[in-house]
């Protein structure tokens, strides 16, 4: 008997993540807009992200939350951080019991500094949550290059189950059981990833990119332990994966919001300009509270901070990260 798989969510990587399902489950794509699914269904296309992208013919869309969550055996939460909990309040009265959720969603909810399977588990209590994160650019994935990710949970028989239903020829799935570490390198490189674009905007180059993708690494793999994660994930594809293919890709919004800032653009400017969520900028406050919450040291995060939230310039953020007291690197 075929598992069923509802996605709910159809932006870039909700539909990205819906249409490798499509292929090995039959899936439904949650779409906010009737127009959107209606033109997933007859045209095979995301018009409003992935207008390039074919997308499989197996994929059926709808903009009926109950009929994508109704039936599934499987539901992937693919919704920004800061609608996560209204639309998964919303989905858990048309969830089945014991159904499995898997959140996309790199972020933190900004009033609790709660990780997403948090959220998850406040609003669908008595379901298994797990986490698919790691180095997913959605283009890239979608055009059938080579990648890989890490599906987090602790139930060894979901995951496996999992790995099945994501994995592709081109795309391969490993497992992981520290959901902690998992979430935090994805909620922490959107933070790093706005300073390696930062640099690039102001005209550096591949010496400062791999000084702060390392010493962001350090401030992650920090505060994941001091949270209760593994060393162990963040040298690997949720952490410095995912970490380095947000600072280096033109594709990482956060990335390009760093370009702009470094080029010398306002936030509310470069914000402005977009049409997906940088979640790198909302969330660094959180971030931060987080890490002074239990005590760890994160400097690059600070002059993130500074630069999105307090009017820093991105020159002066840089002068104050130089200029930090000398010290061990172990430190």
């Amino acid at each position: 008997m075929p598992i069923n798989v509802g996605v709910v969510g159809a932006g870039s990587w909700g539909t990205t993540v819906a249409a490798l399902a499509a292929v090995n489950a039959p899936t439904v794509l949650w779409a906010r807009r009737p127009e959107l699914a209606a033109q997933i269904n007859s045209e095979h296309i995301n018009g409003d992200y992935l207008a390039a992208f074919p997308l499989p013919d197996q994929l059926r869309a709808t903009s009926s939350l109950e009929e994508a969550v109704s039936t599934a055996d499987v539901l992937v939460m693919a919704v920004p951080s800061h609608g996560y909990r209204d639309v998964a309040a919303e989905a858990a009265q048309y969830l089945r019991p014991w159904v499995p959720i898997v959140s996309l969603t790199k972020g933190l909810e900004r009033a609790s500094r709660k990780r997403m399977s948090e959220v998850t588990r406040d609003e669908m209590p008595g379901h298994p949550v797990a986490v698919l994160t790691g180095p997913n650019l959605a283009k890239e994935i979608l055009s059938g290059q080579p990648a890989a990710s890490v599906v987090a949970i602790d139930d060894l028989d979901i995951a496996a189950e999992l790995q099945r239903i994501f994995g592709r020829p081109t795309f391969r799935v490993y497992t992981n059981g520290d959901v902690v570490g998992c979430e935090v390198g994805g909620v922490v490189k959107n933070v790093i990833a706005i300073a390696a674009g930062m640099a690039e905007g102001m005209g550096f180059g591949d010496n400062t990119r791999a000084t702060i993708i390392t010493r962001g690494l350090a401030e992650m793999t920090r505060l994941g332990i001091a949270m209760g994660g593994q060393a162990s994930t963040f040298a690997g594809l949720a952490g410095i994966g995912d970490l380095i293919a947000t600072c280096s890709s033109k594709q990482s919004r956060n990335n390009m919001v760093g370009f702009q800032l470094g080029e010398g653009k306002l936030i509310g400017e470069v914000l402005a300009s977009m049409n997906m969520v940088a979640e790198g900028v909302k969330r660094s406050p959180s971030v931060l509270d987080l890490a002074r919450r239990h005590g760890v040291e994160m400097p690059l995060t600070e002059q993130i901070v500074a630069v999105c939230h307090q009017g820093r310039a991105a020159r002066e953020a840089l002068t104050s990260l130089m200029q930090r007291t000398r010290k061990s690197e172990m430190e």
